[in-house]
């Protein structure tokens, strides 16, 4: 059964038609309360996704701020220059193979939270995120999807100052400032989607529209990356892959993030999130 996977309060729960089920509450004890220990046990949220109906529910998700879906992630990567359109405004050429790196998990926040810029070229890039939802060694494309918890939605926001301070440029740090990989809002299952490659992705900052695309545009989809990174390390439940940001991202034109704007990221199936700068 499909599920909707959020983080109420620090606690692990499934949504359903705007309401929320506490996962421990509804095991019986079985599913434990924290959100990195519950994706352990993708089989029993499946089961209890089935029989979520007859379920009351603990509140509704109008008087809670959602916390980020996976909040502590063992391992977060990003994957550059990923759609071939991002690639040509950047003045990079198109990678032969995934441009893959760090970005550290202590930047990971919720879907609500504020971005603290500390920057003075802030930047967006909506990005589909990756969520592995089983220990994932050296498995092959047509593997990769069995191997994936779910989907969410996340912003690769970037320092490019930092970012390019350095020869060649190094994409880890300048994109891992504290509050700096918004996700969420939710964690949505493979099987909640008709074709899980291909979902359209949007960003807007001030409700102006910067960027739109699908995913099917990924020059490495979703089954590629699991399967290139997972030939090289062991992945395991909870890490996570930002995909790639399609083209729109502020550099191109010089239109930085300041103060005040906020960023609206929308994954069709998935849901928006809302982050004001500060």
């Amino acid at each position: 059964m499909p599920f909707r996977f959020v983080n109420v309060n620090g606690r692990a729960c499934l949504e359903r038609e705007e309401a929320y089920f506490d996962l421990e509450r509804v095991s019986d004890g079985n599913v434990s309360a924290d959100p990195m220990i519950a994706l352990r046990n993708l089989d029993a949220i499946h089961e209890i996704s089935d029989r979520l109906h007859a379920e009351t529910p603990d509140g509704s998700l109008q008087n809670v701020i959602l916390g980020p879906p996976v909040p502590r992630p063992r391992n977060s990567f990003g994957v550059g220059l990923n759609y071939r359109e991002h690639a040509a405004e950047s003045a990079m050429e198109v990678p032969d193979t995934p441009v893959v790196f760090s970005k550290y998990p202590s930047c990971i926040s919720g879907p609500f939270n504020d971005v603290e810029l500390r920057a003075s070229r802030g930047d967006y890039e909506a990005e589909l995120v990756v969520v592995i939802g089983r220990r994932t060694r050296d498995v092959t494309s047509a593997e990769s999807w069995s191997h994936v918890a779910g989907l969410m939605a996340g912003q690769d926001i970037s320092d490019r100052e930092l970012q390019m301070a350095a020869k060649p440029p190094h994409f880890g740090l300048g994109k891992s400032r504290d509050t700096y990989g918004p996700t969420g809002p939710a964690l949505v299952s493979t099987n909640s989607f008709a074709d899980p490659d291909d979902l359209r992705i949007q960003c807007h900052i001030n409700g102006v529209l910067r960027q739109d695309a699908r995913t099917s545009r990924l020059i490495f989809d979703i089954p590629h990356l699991v399967s290139y990174i997972s030939a090289i390390l062991t992945l395991e439940p909870g890490d996570l892959i930002f995909t790639g940001t399609p083209s729109g991202v502020g550099m191109a034109d010089g239109r930085f993030l300041v103060p005040g704007d906020s960023i609206r990221t929308t994954i069709e199936g998935i849901g928006h999130m809302e982050n004001m700068c500060r």
